[in-house]
């Protein structure tokens, strides 16, 4: 540990500033710093806002160097994680000299695996085109080369590329103890080096995943850790809420078809008439996708386990498809032994089989199936497997793993919402918890220092919508400012006029608001709609008002490439417009003359037609609360916040945040809202507005 006091590390003439040219001391940086290591040498949750500019990575890193033991940092994205890992930690580190070793771990989908990646050399028919058989050629020379085997490493190949799917593992894939490529598993020597290193780096979505696997009895993926530090904290009632749920599709039911009929024919040829096996499982899923037709007839194609609209064709066909799974998954627990191909198919067909098992339970009422939670179900038969651990998944075996996912799942979700989402070329049956409270925060160890930290974790300074969600009501709790000059630098704009967001006319006048704001900003403007249908609407009607206007200002739309390749466009190009939804609302940093325009079309309140929010609204109701003001408008607080936050991210930065919907002013309960952003200059007059741009443009600095 190193002898000195936090502050210290932050002045004029300390490690920091010596190290790093340019660096210039903030109040604010040292008093949440300063806060961070109280709470770390206390073993103390704390949920600490920062505002944009502070430098929170620094705030924590250095009290994580200095308070000594060991250390999780888990960040919202991989993206993050990667540049927490690469750029911040490693300059801090040198900064300070502190002797601290430091690994990144991500989920096992990030690393190529060897034996799938040998496996798919040797079946070039599995190749859909010619681009595929030159990534796999790209991806066999990285494999031989890479020491982390990071798919991330290797950018001639698209992240999103269907290929990584084939060159990589899942839990229910893997071969475990049993691969013939063990020894040079990538996945193995990540968690080999987390497990000895000072601070590891993960992301939010390998952290549930571990809490799951714990909770299922299975060995840590994580090591024990003195301290765990999670940025972009406001994310993580959204991901514990997807990871303590559960999904089942039809993709995966005929992915399982086809893997069993592949190592059965292979390998135990003359065991059971594979070929039939796998043509059942995959007309039983066929049959469910056809009895979920009337779904598109409904709000977002999807229904609640209690509003199927015939509930008699699916509980049959539901039935008939766990049975296939069953079946099958006998099958081929008969003949497991025989190879790590039939061992892992057992694994996830006995995996999917919990899976429905518990979306399956309770029945419908009238059905004269009891309401016992997501506990057992007797009347489906029990698969019996024994299958391969995971590599360090320990020897537990696939019956006690999957026993314990029933258990486990009745202990910590408590009520939970059931529904089935048709989409064009599958059906998929989600669960997912009404809290994730009690499971989230019982997961913290006595004795260990929990850090929260983001831009957007209050409601107007209080932090009960966001340690209520995760079960952290005695946390200690703080909000530090940031430094930015907002009155100076940004001007709010709520034009007048504007019909009711749910008015047909509506898109058309904010477009149409937009122009001179569009003709009068000097850098790019980032558009952020609330839903998806609004951004095609949005750009289509962006595209034709160019067209008269005579403007070549270039278009991106979100779905016309991904959101790295759209964004790095962004930055290339002059007077660029990019339209997004919910993915381009966060973790956009767009600093200087790049964006000078944040227009926002209505307050990003969630759709009622999402099961999960739609059940969480009744569960208050039915408490007595009020679910506007107590969920819908603190959501909304929340997410307003992150869009608002695109706009300034440097102290040079400026430009205007247009926000279309007029209940941000007009509404009793908008000022709950408003007064959430940050402190911009605020104005209903479009000539403000032309004048403010008029006036930067002149001199920048007034």
């Amino acid at each position: 540990m190193l002898d000195l006091d936090i502050s210290e590390f932050f002045d004029e003439d300390g490690p920091l500033a010596t190290a790093m040219p340019g660096y210039k001391p903030r109040p604010s940086q040292v008093e949440l710093s300063q806060a961070i290591g109280d709470a770390i040498q206390d073993r103390a949750t704390l949920v600490a806002e920062a505002g944009t500019g502070i430098g929170k990575t620094w705030a924590y890193l250095v009290p994580a160097f200095i308070q000594g033991g060991k250390v999780l940092i888990s960040t919202g994205t991989r993206t993050l994680q990667d540049q927490l890992f690469a750029r911040d930690l490693p300059r801090v580190r040198a900064a300070l000299a502190a002797p601290v070793t430091a690994a990144l771990l991500k989920g096992r989908g990030n690393y190529v695996c060897h034996y799938h990646l040998e496996r798919l050399q040797g079946d070039e028919r599995a190749l859909k085109s010619r681009t595929e058989i030159q990534q796999l050629r790209q991806i066999q020379v990285f494999a031989g080369i890479t020491k982390t085997g990071d798919r991330s490493d290797l950018a001639q190949v698209p992240e999103d590329a269907d290929i990584w799917q084939r060159v990589t593992s899942t839990r229910e894939n893997c071969l475990g103890q049993e691969c013939p490529r063990i020894r040079d598993c990538f996945v193995v020597k990540a968690r080999r080096q987390a497990q000895e290193a000072d601070v590891v780096v993960v992301n939010h979505a390998l952290f549930m995943a571990d809490l799951v696997l714990r909770e299922e009895g299975v060995t840590d993926l994580l090591p024990e850790a003195d301290t765990v530090i999670f940025d972009e904290a406001h994310q993580l009632p959204d991901t514990a809420t997807r990871f303590l749920g559960s999904s089942v599709s039809t993709h995966q039911l005929m992915d399982f078809g086809r893997a069993l009929e592949v190592a059965g024919l292979a390998y135990a040829r003359e065991a059971a008439k594979w070929s039939d096996v796998s043509r059942h499982l995959e007309t039983a899923a066929r049959e469910l996708r056809l009895v979920c037709a009337p779904l598109d007839r409904m709000p977002g194609r999807k229904a609640t386990f209690e509003a199927i609209p015939n509930p008699e064709e699916f509980d049959e066909a539901f039935a008939a498809l766990r049975a296939a799974v069953d079946l099958a998954t006998n099958a081929l627990g008969a003949v497991a032994e025989k190879h790590p191909d039939l061992m892992a198919a057992a694994r996830s067909g006995a995996e999917i089989s919990v899976r429905l098992k518990r979306w399956a339970t309770p029945g419908r009422a009238d059905a004269g199936v009891a309401d016992e939670g997501w506990g057992r179900d007797d009347q489906a038969p029990e698969p019996t497997v024994e299958a391969a651990p995971a590599p360090g998944d320990g020897p537990a075996t696939p019956t006690a793993i999957l026993e314990g996912v029933a258990a486990a799942a009745q202990q910590w979700t408590g009520p939970a919402v059931r529904w089935v989402e048709h989409g064009q070329h599958h059906v998929r049956l989600h669960s997912a918890p009404l809290s994730v409270a009690q499971a989230f925060s019982k997961y913290r160890k006595p004795g260990q220092a929990w850090i929260m930290t983001s831009a957007t974790l209050s409601v107007n300074g209080e932090f009960t919508h966001f340690t209520s969600q995760l079960g952290l009501e005695r946390a200690r709790t703080g909000k530090w400012e940031s430094p930015f000059n907002y009155p100076e630098q940004a001007l709010l704009f709520v034009p007048r006029g504007m019909p009711e967001p749910q008015s047909p006319q509506f898109l058309d006048r904010f477009v149409e608001t937009l122009m001179p704001l569009l003709e009068a900003s000097p850098g790019g403007t980032l558009v952020l709609c609330t839903t998806l249908r609004a951004v095609d609407k949005v750009a289509t009607l962006l595209a034709d008002a160019f067209d008269d206007a005579g403007h070549d200002w270039p278009l991106l739309k979100q779905g016309e490439g991904t959101r790295r390749d759209l964004l790095d466009r962004f930055c290339k190009l002059t007077h660029p417009i990019l339209v997004g939804s919910a993915s381009f609302w966060e973790g956009i940093d767009l600093p200087g003359d790049v964006l000078t325009l944040v227009a926002i079309d209505k307050l990003p309140f969630a759709p009622p037609d999402d099961p999960v929010i739609e059940a969480r609204l009744r569960a208050c109701r039915a408490q007595g609360g009020n679910p506007f003001s107590e969920y819908q408008l603190p959501e909304a607080a929340i997410s307003l916040k992150q869009g608002a936050g695109r706009l300034i991210r440097t102290e040079s930065d400026w430009g205007v945040l247009m926000v279309g919907d007029a209940r941000l002013v007009e509404k009793p309960y908008g000022k709950r809202l408003w007064r959430g952003l940050p402190p911009f200059a605020r104005t209903r007059e479009l000539e403000e507005v032309l004048a403010f741009y008029r006036r930067k443009q002149e001199d920048p600095g007034a």
